[in-house]
């Protein structure tokens, strides 16, 4: 199935638009955890098993895997391989933020989607769309381009006003327009600018839109959603990582959100 289906499936299944980042952070992983042979992957397993039911998408940072090197590549491999066993049709994300020129990029095309087995990644547009050809190729996977990104210093370029707009609404317009030939890519905005969000969905019309920046960055979900909901009532992965996997009850924080976000949607 081609990614963005995928998706929204999923979505319709689930009946959520809730993405949990599996931000696994081995420093913050509950002591019990620390002591298995395969502390992430037993952690990401637990988080999967209490809230895959309220999930639209699970996200995975993979600087926290990075950070331990083989072990925690392989850990990341396990976690991907226990959601395609269990949970196939729950879109996933690696949150990797690559972008390089294109034969260096085919290489990561190989490893995100071939090896690991991720249906998406996030994408830097810096080098263009020459260089970020290899993913774009790939019809049955996505390429989640940044555009707004939720940090506060991303107005430092994105900005930057060229030709009377804005750096982020340019790449806006380019993703949208010039680089979906194949109905495959996505753009991440975040829940911290959402008047930006909203000047993003009337150029990118019903794209979908990967959000990060909800809970501890100072997103709201009420604003989010008005801002970012497309013509199908979807439309919005909307991430949370540390508010549930870190939480008390991953399970009833996850089913708290999906229920607030779709609140908000009237569903």
């Amino acid at each position: 199935m081609q990614g963005v289906n995928k998706y929204n499936s999923r979505a319709d299944k689930s009946q959520s638009l809730l993405c949990v980042g599996l931000d696994s952070d081995f420093e913050k992983l509950p002591s019990k955890f620390k002591k298995l042979k395969n502390p992430q992957f037993e952690f990401n397993k637990w988080i999967i098993d209490e809230t895959a039911e309220f999930s639209a998408a699970f996200k995975a940072n993979s600087a926290f895997y990075e950070a331990r090197g083989d072990q925690g590549l392989r850990e990341l491999k396990m976690t991907i391989d226990y959601l395609r066993a269990n949970h196939s049709d729950i879109f996933t994300i690696l949150d990797a933020k690559r972008a390089d020129i294109g034969n260096t990029n085919s290489g990561y095309v190989r490893a995100i989607f071939d090896w690991l087995g991720f249906d998406a990644v996030t994408l830097h547009p810096y080098l263009g769309k020459e260089a970020l050809q290899p993913f774009l190729d790939r019809s049955d996977k996505v390429s989640i381009v940044l555009c707004r990104t939720s940090n506060p210093g991303a107005i430092e370029f994105q900005d930057l006003e060229i030709g009377g707009r804005k750096f982020w609404q340019v790449i806006a317009e380019k993703v949208s327009r010039d680089w979906n030939e194949k109905k495959n890519c996505m753009l991440m905005v975040g829940a911290t600018y959402p008047d930006d969000m909203k000047i993003v969905r009337n150029i990118a019309g019903d794209m979908t839109f990967l959000v990060p920046g909800i809970g501890s960055q100072g997103g709201e979900v009420e604003a989010t959603v008005k801002a970012g909901l497309n013509s199908q009532n979807k439309g919005l992965i909307i991430n949370s990582s540390r508010g549930i996997i870190f939480s008390e009850d991953p399970k009833t924080e996850a089913k708290k959100l999906r229920d607030e976000i779709n609140k908000y949607r009237n569903v």
